[in-house]
């Protein structure tokens, strides 16, 4: 290791580690600060096993400052996080934080830019949720723009550009424009020339291996003086696909000694062999890498505000050097750290659910063991409680947690008052094991239970389930024998071991903690077979007769077992996507 690189570890150690104490009003710690430092300086990865022992000395080093000179020092090398470690510590409750100079602006413009590979995990709600509620604070202006420029590596799913935009129309927001990168290409070429023409590209054959050791020695290769009109000319030769992929580049001309190598001429355009899916980019070969298309495109449509991940610091930086060739003002942005959410078996990533998808582990993307966009809104949520829930998570150069307990809680405030209470009994898993008992009642029993349709409407008035001679009860739910259950809405029952009898019991036999009340349904003719879709997988059951009569997408509360939406009733089986608790 270097002294240049071992004296930028250190000064991105302290920071952190000055973040750290600071934050938590204590001394800072090694391992919490790795991750943020490794994820905003990813040229540190390969020096992996190194970067801990240069921390290390910079660590103690703040440990032995007090507090007070710990923030001192932060207002001189980091003043804009440590404005937000204060503001949270002085219990601000704005959620958001003004976005940064926004009076400076007629108008705030932000954009929202997925790449189309395939259709929306969770994690991707973030960012059009908290774009549409800026757009919603400042009364401001939001555009979607496909970045869909690379064809192979991240290669656009056909389907997944409407996709998107209608799971951002399902959290709530309609944008104000729409553009496709893929439609714009012969204006990247015209910036590409003017960029050439002011001196800031030169073509380049080099090997990447050869170009990689050259630029981590701050050498330049033998093509970065070439002149304008020789540039020109063999970029238009990329541009009429006269070279094969990976023979010919269009470099940025930066600065080849720059203290982060990966800022030092980087690649603006390359040769991409395989077709563009849509028909209208087929015929496309040389394509411009994300940042330098989207740097353009900014700037185009007049972006004031990026937001963009904490491990994309160096996309600005990238793009600086194209903005000041054509003296343009570079947008404000804001860095997040990345969402993590841990409620899934399936890894959040879109490349990972399509292959499981593909590989039949799944049922498709809204699957409800998915962690994706789709499978919330079949499972019946509301999209403006993922957007509430994203909202909540600000804007924090750290990680955060996304807790799927705010998201639900958020969804049952929503739907509370609408879902009718309906019983669903479980009798098992997708391996049969755990099957519903079904019992006879005897004794003076009612020939029907009356539960409420909704415990907080009375007006909506009451079922009626009939019951002939045997109700279905879940295993769990049975007592010792010889003690007593209450039956939701029907009345006080004896557990005699081999049937259910019916006794003179009043509520008090509840109140006394004698007898636990729980849900049933008849075992009779009436009764409708229904599978319950989980995240965990699958949940056969019997649901009231009443169920048979819910539409579709209606949302329902099975009682004791959570909130559900109805996805459908067939000829031997009615189907249900479990929402939450």
């Amino acid at each position: 290791m270097d002294q240049e690189l071992r004296e930028r570890i250190a000064a991105a150690a302290e920071k952190h580690a000055l973040l750290n104490a600071v934050k938590h009003e204590s001394d800072a710690d090694v391992g919490a600060i790795m991750g943020p430092m490794m994820g905003e300086n990813p040229e540190f990865r390969e020096h992996g096993d190194e970067v801990p022992g240069v921390a290390g000395g910079v660590v103690a080093g703040v440990n032995d400052r007090s507090h007070e000179e710990r923030v001192e020092r932060l207002e001189e090398i980091a003043p804009e996080e440590l404005e937000e470690i204060l503001a949270d510590d002085e219990g601000d409750d704005r959620v958001l934080p003004d976005l940064p100079d926004a009076d400076e602006y007629d108008e705030i413009r932000m954009r929202s830019a997925p790449n189309p590979n395939g259709p929306w995990h969770i994690g991707h709600a973030r960012m059009p949720a908290v774009i549409g509620t800026y757009k919603e604070l400042y009364d401001g202006w939001f555009c979607v723009r496909f970045d869909d420029t690379d064809p192979e590596t991240k290669r656009p799913d056909l389907d997944a550009y409407d996709r998107i935009l209608d799971d951002i129309e399902y959290l709530g927001f309609e944008p104000d424009a729409v553009y496709r990168a893929s439609d714009r290409m012969e204006t990247y070429y015209d910036h590409a020339r003017e960029l050439t023409e002011k001196g800031g590209a030169y073509t380049c054959s080099c090997p990447q291996g050869e170009f990689s050791d050259m630029k981590n020695s701050g050498e330049a290769c033998p093509h970065r003086d070439k002149d304008a009109r020789t540039t020109l000319s063999e970029f238009e030769a990329m541009v009429d696909g006269e070279y094969e992929s990976g023979e010919m580049v269009l470099r940025v001309r930066t600065d080849i000694e720059h203290k982060n190598p990966a800022l030092r001429d980087w690649v603006a355009f390359r040769m991409i062999d395989t077709p563009h899916p849509r028909e209208a980019a087929e015929e496309y070969r040389c394509w411009p890498m994300l940042d330098f298309q989207s740097g353009i495109d900014d700037h185009l449509v007049g972006v004031t505000h990026i937001i963009r991940g904490i491990d994309l610091q160096d996309s600005a930086k990238r793009q600086r050097f194209v903005y000041d060739y054509f003296d343009w003002e570079y947008p404000e942005v804001l860095h997040w750290g990345h969402v993590r959410i841990d409620a899934f078996d399936v890894k959040m990533s879109t490349s990972a659910i399509k292959r499981f998808i593909d590989e039949g582990e799944l049922d498709g993307w809204d699957d409800p063991r998915a962690p994706t966009v789709a499978a919330f809104r079949r499972r019946g949520i509301r999209g403006e409680a993922i957007t509430d829930a994203m909202v909540g998570l600000g804007t924090s150069t750290s990680d955060v947690d996304l807790a799927m307990s705010a998201v639900y809680a958020n969804n049952r405030e929503l739907v509370d008052d609408d879902a009718n209470r309906y019983f669903f009994v479980r009798a098992g898993g997708e391996d049969g094991d755990d099957e519903a008992v079904e019992l006879p009642v005897s004794g003076d029993a009612p020939g029907e239970g009356t539960p409420p349709v909704h415990p907080e409407h009375e007006d909506r008035g009451r079922r009626s389930i009939p019951v002939d001679d045997a109700v279905y009860l879940e295993a769990a739910d049975l007592p010792a024998e010889g003690e007593k259950l209450w039956l939701k809405g029907y009345g006080p029952v004896e557990y005699a071991g081999d049937e259910l009898r019916f006794t003179d019991d009043d509520i008090d036999v509840v109140r006394d903690g004698d007898a636990d009340v729980v849900h049933w349904v008849p075992a009779g003719d009436g009764t409708v077979p229904t599978r319950l879709r989980t995240p965990e997988g699958d949940v056969s059951g019997y649901a009231e007769p009443a169920f048979a009569g819910t539409d579709a997408d209606e949302m329902v509360q099975f009682v004791r077992v959570g909130f559900a939406r109805v996805d459908g009733h067939g000829d031997g089986e009615s189907v249900a996507y479990f929402a939450h608790e």
